[in-house]
């Protein structure tokens, strides 16, 4: 790479630092007209940005960009930009054909001074969202509660001058397999859009096997466009057409009856520019993540999957059907992570205050006698006797009671709940409504995570500290006192919000986006600046 700059001002740049480093760290003796011009420039342009700043002041004003010894790493820094349209990324933040044309404008001290603070500007705008996403979760919602560690922009700026450039740039892209995977998928949707998409979409009605006709035309063209068939030229529902709507419905979350059904159809109906938003926001939940590892053994929440796993070492041991929290304010489970550190076996509820006064408090008013599983706790944590309280006195700002459901066959919680302590106070826990399993889309609870299978997780769990783990559970079990069993090695917990995804078979699978979180991401990632070819924001 080229650069139009006079090679005069190339020399001065190398031999101005340390006198304009003195002046501007105040040593006495030395006058400010001995003062670069470049180093002038540059000063102005980082005053705003201390790190920025304290960098050149702490390496006596030598360039990390624009002198002649910096060409490979300008280049490899420019060629980095280049790739952020690639990782759906907002370019604009670090424009590598803008810069480019800044260095070809360039034609003073001042002007390379200026240039040198805008290349450390990006290049620390590109690090922090490569490696940690470009939106701040909890702007995007406040159920987002995901704490995105960003890297430090001094050891960044520090880092770029060691000489392993392109390997460290490297290290800042998401390691986990996944990412590579979506971004693969990525390009796959996007050659899609270039090409026209999908074709047609598939009539709104049922069809199924020993159906024929148009119908079926369609239903077959779209799963060869989609992949899932392969040659077909049937106009009949047969086998293979069965086979692949079951493989469509499993990768999707439907249930694998082989029947193109309402909600089947709709998914098939999903356009390829609807899927890249879902690819490209699971990359940016990703990047939040960042690089540190999940755990060898870790717990993985996927909630628009409906579905709790036990991984270790990158492979599924264990997984179970989940209820999630209902659609509404206050109710949707959060995403975050933590660490699993016991079980609570007999537990005992301690109703929620929201539930208490916008839930049972006017039930009680009716009826006093309502909701009789409950007790009534005063503020000395005493039982009270329900005849005693007038309950229609009060109101929710003012209700002075706690309600608390004992250990029992009954009780919300069921007969186990695992911890993981966070200020959410959310958790997993069995249930008494077994029904709620059974449907395809289970989003009821209040917040809280419901385990289909909660004795074998539990099961699962204990088996690293206990050669009977099922022993070791039913004696705490059969004491029917609340009692805590510790995990002897925690296990951490990811409650995650991932609409796009790769299954065991490497393909992505791609489920509703039920609390429209999802939209809000690409929204707030359109807004940044990140762009979709033939896709609309």
């Amino acid at each position: 790479m080229t650069f139009a700059m006079d090679r005069r001002v190339a020399l001065r740049l190398m031999t101005s630092g340390l006198a304009a480093a003195a002046v501007l760290s105040g040593t006495p003796g030395i006058g400010a007209g001995l003062m670069s011009a470049f180093t002038q420039a540059l000063a102005e342009a980082a005053a705003d940005d201390e790190v920025i700043a304290r960098f050149y002041r702490d390496h006596a004003y030598a360039t990390l960009w624009t002198g002649p010894a910096d060409a490979e790493r300008r280049q490899q820094l420019l060629e980095a930009f280049d790739t952020a349209a690639a990782h759906a990324l907002p370019v604009q933040r670090y424009d590598a054909a803008q810069l480019r044309a800044h260095f070809k404008a360039a034609q003073t001290e001042g002007d390379l001074g200026r240039l040198e603070v805008e290349m450390s500007r990006a290049f620390l705008a590109f690090t922090r969202d490569l490696s940690s996403g470009a939106l701040v979760p909890a702007e995007v919602s406040a159920d987002i509660k995901r704490e995105v560690v960003r890297p430090d922009p001094a050891q960044m700026l520090n880092r770029a001058m060691a000489d392993d450039f392109v390997p460290f740039l490297n290290t800042l892209v998401p390691a986990a397999p996944e990412y590579s995977r979506l971004m693969k998928e990525k390009f796959a949707l996007e050659a899609v859009i270039a090409a026209g998409g999908y074709g047609a979409q598939i009539p709104a009605e049922d069809v199924g096997p020993g159906a024929s006709g148009g119908a079926v035309v369609q239903l077959r063209d779209r799963l060869l466009a989609l992949g899932y068939l392969n040659g077909s030229f049937s106009a009949d529902y047969d086998a293979d057409i069965q086979a692949a709507v079951q493989r469509f419905q499993l990768d999707n979350g439907i249930g694998a009856d082989g029947v193109a059904g309402e909600g089947t159809v709709a998914a098939l109906n999903v356009e390829a520019g609807e899927r890249l938003k879902s690819v490209v926001v699971a990359m940016e939940r990703l990047r939040w993540m960042g690089s540190a590892p999940w755990g060898a053994r870790h717990i993985w929440v996927n909630q628009p999957d409906f579905v709790a796993k036990v991984v270790d070492n990158g492979k599924t041991t264990f997984q179970t059907r989940v209820v999630i929290g209902k659609i509404g304010p206050d109710t949707e489970s959060p995403e975050f992570s933590d660490q699993m550190e016991y079980l609570v076996v007999n537990p005992t509820w301690s109703v929620p205050r929201s539930i208490v006064v916008k839930e049972y408090l006017p039930m009680m008013q009716r009826n006093p006698n309502a909701q009789g599983q409950l007790q009534v706790i005063d503020r000395a944590g005493r039982v009270v006797d329900r005849a005693a309280v007038n309950f229609a006195a009060y109101t929710p700002g003012n209700f002075p009671f706690a309600l608390r459901q004992p250990p029992s066959d009954g009780n919300a919680l069921g007969k186990v709940k695992f911890m993981f302590p966070n200020p959410y106070n959310i958790y997993l826990h069995d249930t008494p409504t077994k029904s709620l399993f059974a449907k395809e889309i289970r989003a009821f609870s209040h917040g809280c995570i419901r385990v289909g299978s909660p004795f074998d997780l539990a099961y699962t769990l204990l088996a690293p500290q206990s050669d009977d783990p099922k022993g070791l559970f039913k004696s705490y079990l059969a004491g029917g006192r609340e009692s805590v069993l510790d995990l002897a090695t925690p296990v951490p917990v990811h409650l995650v919000y991932f609409t796009a995804w790769p299954n065991e078979q490497g393909m992505i699978s791609y489920r509703r986006d039920i609390y429209a979180r999802d939209a809000k991401v690409f929204a707030a990632l359109a807004e940044a600046g990140v762009v979709l070819q033939g896709v609309q924001s």
